[in-house]
């Protein structure tokens, strides 16, 4: 591997209309540029086995983490531990893009948790 560029990544699509590109791919480690548009959340989950570390690009992300709120914005990180319930809104009227870096990858490592 060498330079990887957003636009010749594999691009997938998740909860409603929001998109992630896969940077970098392997069983022990995902890196993943996200985007969320404006009034979009996902569900409450938690991994396992995945730690994972969130850096926000552009926009504020409020994240629920065990049934507290923090808003995180540009330039700022927020750390999940496996087995941590958490979610991430994007409240705002703008686009929200993010880095999303798990280790190991969390995709087949997700357990949804009912409400």
């Amino acid at each position: 591997m060498g330079l990887i560029v957003k636009q010749h990544a594999p691009h997938y699509q998740w909860g409603d209309n929001c998109d992630g590109w896969h940077l970098v791919k392997t069983d022990a480690l995902s890196v993943i540029q996200e985007n969320m548009p404006p009034g979009t959340e996902e569900t409450l989950h938690f991994h396992t086995n995945a730690q994972q570390f969130f850096f926000i690009l552009n926009g504020t992300a409020t994240f629920e983490k065990n049934g507290a709120y923090v808003d995180v914005g540009e330039r700022q990180g927020f750390y999940i531990q496996p087995g941590e319930h958490h979610r991430i809104f994007n409240k705002t009227d703008h686009d929200l893009e993010f880095i999303v870096i798990s280790q190991p990858m969390a995709h087949g490592d997700r357990t949804s948790v009912f409400e």
